[in-house]
Protein backbone atom coordinates (compact mmCIF):
# COMPACT_ATOMS: atom_id res chain seq x y z
CA UNK A 1 0.00 0.00 0.00
CA UNK A 2 1.68 3.44 -1.10
CA UNK A 3 2.67 5.64 1.99
CA UNK A 4 -0.12 8.48 2.73
CA UNK A 5 1.61 11.70 3.19
CA UNK A 6 0.38 14.14 5.30
CA UNK A 7 0.03 17.53 3.83
CA UNK A 8 0.28 19.09 7.22
CA UNK A 9 2.83 17.52 9.01
CA UNK A 10 5.94 19.64 9.29
CA UNK A 11 8.65 17.44 8.12
CA UNK A 12 6.61 17.61 5.11
CA UNK A 13 7.05 21.29 4.47
CA UNK A 14 9.85 23.24 2.50
CA UNK A 15 9.12 26.58 3.91
CA UNK A 16 9.99 25.00 7.35
CA UNK A 17 13.64 25.04 7.33
CA UNK A 18 13.91 27.86 5.05
CA UNK A 19 12.55 29.59 8.09
CA UNK A 20 14.03 27.78 10.60
CA UNK A 21 17.47 28.09 8.96
CA UNK A 22 17.17 32.19 8.21
CA UNK A 23 16.50 32.61 11.72
CA UNK A 24 19.41 30.28 12.87
CA UNK A 25 21.65 32.13 10.48
CA UNK A 26 20.53 35.45 11.22
CA UNK A 27 20.88 34.62 15.11
CA UNK A 28 24.71 33.45 13.92
CA UNK A 29 25.53 36.87 12.54
CA UNK A 30 24.46 38.99 16.01
CA UNK A 31 28.17 38.22 17.69
CA UNK A 32 29.39 39.67 14.86
CA UNK A 33 27.12 42.38 14.05
CA UNK A 34 26.68 44.03 17.57
CA UNK A 35 30.47 45.10 17.37
CA UNK A 36 29.38 46.78 14.41
CA UNK A 37 26.57 48.23 16.38
CA UNK A 38 24.01 46.84 13.39
CA UNK A 39 20.82 44.59 13.27
CA UNK A 40 20.93 41.99 10.23
CA UNK A 41 18.57 44.01 8.21
CA UNK A 42 20.22 47.15 8.69
CA UNK A 43 24.01 45.39 7.74
CA UNK A 44 22.16 43.88 4.24
CA UNK A 45 21.40 47.73 3.95
CA UNK A 46 24.30 48.68 4.37
CA UNK A 47 25.87 46.22 2.02
CA UNK A 48 23.40 47.34 -0.60
CA UNK A 49 24.87 50.77 0.21
CA UNK A 50 28.54 49.95 -0.26
CA UNK A 51 27.95 48.61 -3.76
CA UNK A 52 25.68 51.34 -4.85
CA UNK A 53 26.45 54.35 -3.01
CA UNK A 54 23.46 56.39 -4.10
CA UNK A 55 19.94 55.00 -4.83
CA UNK A 56 16.21 55.67 -4.67
CA UNK A 57 14.49 54.46 -1.18
CA UNK A 58 12.34 52.41 -3.80
CA UNK A 59 15.33 50.73 -5.29
CA UNK A 60 16.92 49.72 -1.94
CA UNK A 61 13.81 47.71 -0.66
CA UNK A 62 13.78 46.04 -4.60
CA UNK A 63 17.15 44.85 -3.45
CA UNK A 64 16.21 43.72 -0.25
CA UNK A 65 12.62 42.64 -0.91
CA UNK A 66 11.28 44.86 1.58
CA UNK A 67 8.75 47.03 1.44
CA UNK A 68 8.44 50.83 2.84
CA UNK A 69 6.78 50.45 6.06
CA UNK A 70 10.00 48.20 6.76
CA UNK A 71 12.50 50.09 5.17
CA UNK A 72 11.89 54.02 6.57
CA UNK A 73 12.69 53.50 9.81
CA UNK A 74 15.73 51.19 8.79
CA UNK A 75 16.97 54.08 7.13
CA UNK A 76 16.16 56.99 9.50
CA UNK A 77 18.10 54.32 12.35
CA UNK A 78 20.94 53.82 9.64
CA UNK A 79 20.91 57.74 9.39
CA UNK A 80 20.75 58.57 13.00
CA UNK A 81 24.07 56.54 13.14
CA UNK A 82 25.44 58.53 10.30
CA UNK A 83 25.72 56.08 7.90
CA UNK A 84 23.46 57.19 5.52
CA UNK A 85 21.52 60.30 4.07
CA UNK A 86 18.30 60.53 2.76
CA UNK A 87 17.56 63.43 0.67
CA UNK A 88 14.26 64.29 -1.67
CA UNK A 89 14.73 64.92 -5.49
CA UNK A 90 15.52 68.44 -6.67
CA UNK A 91 13.11 67.30 -9.63
CA UNK A 92 10.17 65.29 -8.08
CA UNK A 93 9.21 65.45 -4.45
CA UNK A 94 7.74 62.15 -4.09
CA UNK A 95 11.50 60.45 -4.89
CA UNK A 96 13.59 59.65 -2.07
CA UNK A 97 17.27 59.12 -2.09
CA UNK A 98 19.69 57.24 -0.17
CA UNK A 99 23.47 58.18 -0.21
CA UNK A 100 25.94 56.51 1.97
CA UNK A 101 28.19 58.77 3.76
CA UNK A 102 31.92 59.05 4.65
CA UNK A 103 31.31 57.04 8.20
CA UNK A 104 28.95 54.43 6.16
CA UNK A 105 31.94 54.07 3.88
CA UNK A 106 34.83 53.32 6.36
CA UNK A 107 32.34 50.90 8.15
CA UNK A 108 32.88 48.47 5.37
CA UNK A 109 36.45 48.28 6.88
CA UNK A 110 34.96 47.14 10.20
CA UNK A 111 32.72 44.97 8.24
CA UNK A 112 34.77 42.88 5.66
CA UNK A 113 35.67 40.39 8.14
CA UNK A 114 31.98 39.19 8.77
CA UNK A 115 31.54 37.14 5.59
CA UNK A 116 34.66 35.06 6.60
CA UNK A 117 33.23 34.28 9.58
CA UNK A 118 29.93 33.01 9.05
CA UNK A 119 31.43 30.71 6.38
CA UNK A 120 32.92 29.03 9.48
CA UNK A 121 29.85 28.83 11.28
CA UNK A 122 27.89 27.65 8.18
CA UNK A 123 31.13 25.37 7.51
CA UNK A 124 29.26 24.02 3.86
CA UNK A 125 31.62 22.90 1.60
CA UNK A 126 31.74 25.30 -1.44
CA UNK A 127 29.83 23.20 -3.81
CA UNK A 128 27.17 22.72 -1.33
CA UNK A 129 27.08 26.21 -0.96
CA UNK A 130 26.69 27.52 -4.13
CA UNK A 131 23.81 24.59 -4.77
CA UNK A 132 21.89 26.15 -2.18
CA UNK A 133 22.50 29.39 -3.21
CA UNK A 134 21.63 29.03 -6.90
CA UNK A 135 18.46 26.97 -5.46
CA UNK A 136 17.18 29.79 -2.82
CA UNK A 137 17.78 32.54 -5.70
CA UNK A 138 15.65 30.17 -8.08
CA UNK A 139 12.51 30.09 -5.25
CA UNK A 140 13.06 33.95 -4.71
CA UNK A 141 12.98 34.45 -8.38
CA UNK A 142 9.50 32.24 -8.87
CA UNK A 143 7.85 33.84 -5.47
CA UNK A 144 8.88 37.26 -6.58
CA UNK A 145 8.39 40.12 -9.22
CA UNK A 146 12.13 39.95 -10.17
CA UNK A 147 11.47 36.32 -11.92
Amino acid sequence: MPEIIDPLKLENQICFPLYACAKEIVKAYKPFLDELDLTYTQYITMMVMWEHKKLRVKEVGEYLYLDSSTLTPLLKRLEEKGYVKRRRSENDERELFVTITQSGEALREKALSVPEKMVKCVALEQEKAKTLYGLLYEVLGKLSDKG
